[in-house]
């Protein structure tokens, strides 16, 4: 019997819906792009194919094998009583408040949103849980959308987010929305904009952007720069059809209704061409979006990731191409995800910001 974290390993190899797990060194992982021991090679204890907690989630996982593709689900063992926590090896916040460079993130090894893999820290420094709570009241805030953060005081996300009879604050820096974690940096949002000419129609979102205003915390100051909180890029040109980009946030996976974890996939940005065809969306996309993902359907963005980014990366440096507005479903064929086209706002974003 093994210890992982504050669960008893009792050298289960299922899943919770009694999958069997795949041995960490399998080949088949490999090959889909994931590489646990480099990964992980600060853990020690992924052998066999034992459901093991190497990144701190909230309950041991595996990986397994359905219908030729590769997936994960957390496993069916007990948390253990009366349990000491190990104590953090996650260096803390910095106590600079100066941001530097944006769209500069954290390396990161080989990178489970549906069809996606679970984010490192770091490795989305901009990333924003926008969390929300009705005005006047003293109830929890909870996660309701996602966001990026586009300078210390400023956080861009969807319009649909943002009801007139709520209150809201936004949590950066770590990856868990379950727990507390020492790099997170929770600041209450003094401001909404929305874009003067949103319209949620029946069949389309149009303009769907707005920003949020972030309360001061250390003058001049709201949010604080680290390894873990640092502004992503407003783009000065479109990308091209074919690009490959990440998308991230706690969306829905295969598994469950949205993830606790911070999760990411790559995503290829689609021509309006093919987004506009009678098949996929016809003419009712304009120029304030574009599509991405496949048409083949598998990796999209999904209910618990509106607002979140969709951010393209060039010479190193990551700029913020789309921020996640509607789709017809989940990562179905021919209903690629719908993002808001964040160039076409820049003007709009800056006026706003100054």
């Amino acid at each position: 019997m093994l210890n992982a974290g504050a669960f008893l390993i009792v050298l289960s190899v299922l899943s919770v819906h009694g999958l069997e797990c795949l041995n960490w060194n399998s080949y088949f992982i490999v090959t889909n792009g994931e590489d646990p021991y480099s990964r992980y090679s600060d853990f020690d204890g992924l052998e066999e194919n034992y459901c093991r907690n190497p990144d701190g989630d909230k309950k041991p996982w595996c990986y397994f094998k359905q219908q030729n593709r590769l997936m994960w689900d957390y496993c069916n063992v007990q948390m253990c009583t009366q349990v000491t926590p190990a104590p953090s090896v996650v260096p803390p916040v910095s106590g600079s408040t100066a941001f530097s460079q944006c769209g500069i993130s954290q390396p990161s090894r080989s990178s489970r949103i549906f069809g996606g893999s679970k984010s490192v820290y770091g490795a989305h420094p901009w990333q924003v849980s926008v969390q929300v709570r009705p005005k006047g009241t003293s109830f929890s805030f909870r996660h309701t959308c996602g966001g990026v953060l586009l300078s210390s005081c400023w956080v861009l996300t969807a319009a649909h987010c943002i009801g007139a009879t709520d209150e809201f604050q936004v949590v950066l820096g770590g990856v868990n929305i379950d727990k507390h974690e020492e790099m997170d940096q929770t600041i209450p949002v003094i401001r909404t904009i929305v874009h003067e000419n949103y319209r949620d129609a029946r069949v389309a979102v149009y303009n769907d952007i707005a920003l949020m205003e972030l309360q001061v915390t250390d003058a001049p100051h709201c949010a604080k720069e680290s390894r873990f909180v640092r502004t992503v890029c407003l783009p000065d040109q479109m990308f091209p059809a074919g690009k490959e980009c990440v998308i991230s946030g706690w969306g829905a996976t295969e598994t469950q209704r949205y993830s606790s974890h911070l999760l990411n996939a790559r995503v290829f940005l689609i021509s309006d061409q093919r987004c506009k065809a009678p098949h996929v969306y016809g003419n009712v996309l304009d120029s304030s979006m574009f599509c991405a993902g496949t048409l083949q359907g598998g990796t999209d963005s999904c209910q618990g990731d509106s607002g979140g980014p969709l951010v393209c990366e060039t010479n190193g440096t990551h700029y913020i191409s789309g921020v996640v507005s509607w789709g017809d479903g989940c990562g179905q064929k021919n209903k690629p995800g719908v993002y808001a086209n964040v160039h076409r706002f820049t003007s709009w974003i800056r006026s706003k910001m100054n």
